[in-house]
């Protein structure tokens, strides 16, 4: 069985829309699909209609926008097959509209260097609940100054910590997105914690019993980091997923999906996990 557990559509930061999604899933011989687009859960009716259409299982997932205060930095937490979905609507919206802010301060001092306009960055953002960098480096490229979404360009605008352009804020925190996870009845697992350096925090959550588990196949972790988040997930029992972060022409490196998979015996966890939960809560 093949599970992809986090991929993303033209909802968030993705390239390609729900249906070319799950089709080219269907394509790869997926079996579990979830698309988990940032910060919105808008894909949830519609995936489900085409997976079944598809003969694709779909679960239902989000990735949420999350800080660690701590620390001071971002982190992602991957909600599951939450039964209670609207209990995460309001933090869904706060969560775009920080980015919507950060963004639109990113427009305006890109605009201040290059002459391109608002509509030409808009444009591409058509079905999406937030503007992303991509979609500023895509209005970039179009009028031929730059070649390639993660070059020169991109590292001198949109670096995060030299990016002349880049603008961060916090968003909420973590403990606070995985209580709300867990009231609606949800799985949370940390994604991709190579990626924003979030192993500290996951040893504090996972040694709590906070989060229920980590996200250890992904292209941002090399052999002896899963070998790492692997013991850990041991050590603590947590689930252990994978997913190939899919973005399409957006993707910083290249990943197709299946790329990265999660067991069928982790995925069953979730489900136990989230019945478990819906049981507890009725």
């Amino acid at each position: 069985m093949i599970c992809d557990l986090h991929c993303h559509t033209t909802l968030s930061d993705g390239s390609l829309g729900i249906e070319d999604v799950i089709a080219q899933a269907k394509r790869t011989g997926i079996d579990w699909l979830s698309i988990t687009d940032h910060d919105t859960m808008a894909s949830f009716s519609r995936a489900d209609v085409i997976g079944q259409r598809e003969g694709v299982n779909i679960l239902r997932g989000v990735e949420l926008s999350a800080w660690d205060k701590k620390r001071n930095g971002k982190v992602h937490i991957l909600c599951y097959n939450p039964r209670k979905p609207e209990r995460l609507e309001g933090l869904c919206l706060k969560s775009c509209e920080i980015r919507k802010a950060c963004s639109k301060e990113m427009i305006d001092k890109v605009m201040e260097k290059y002459p391109i306009t608002l509509e030409s960055i808009l444009k591409n953002t058509t079905g999406s609940k937030s503007i992303f960098k991509q979609h500023i480096m895509r209005a970039l490229i179009d009028y031929g100054y730059a070649l390639e979404f993660y070059g020169e360009l991109d590292a001198e605008l949109f670096n995060p910590k030299t990016g002349s352009c880049y603008i961060e804020r916090e968003y909420p925190d973590v403990n606070f997105v995985i209580d709300l996870i867990h009231t609606s009845g949800g799985a949370a697992v940390m994604a991709h914690p190579a990626q924003y350096d979030n192993f500290e925090l996951l040893e504090e959550l996972a040694s709590e019993g906070r989060i229920d588990g980590v996200e250890v196949a992904h292209y941002s972790a090399d052999e002896a980091c899963r070998s790492e988040l692997h013991k850990l997930a041991e050590k603590y029992e947590l689930i252990e997923t994978g997913g190939s972060d899919f973005h399409g022409l957006y993707n910083s490196v290249p990943t197709h999906l299946g790329s990265c998979t999660t067991t069928e015996e982790n995925l069953e966890r979730i489900l136990r996990l989230t019945s478990k939960t819906k049981a507890a809560k009725e």
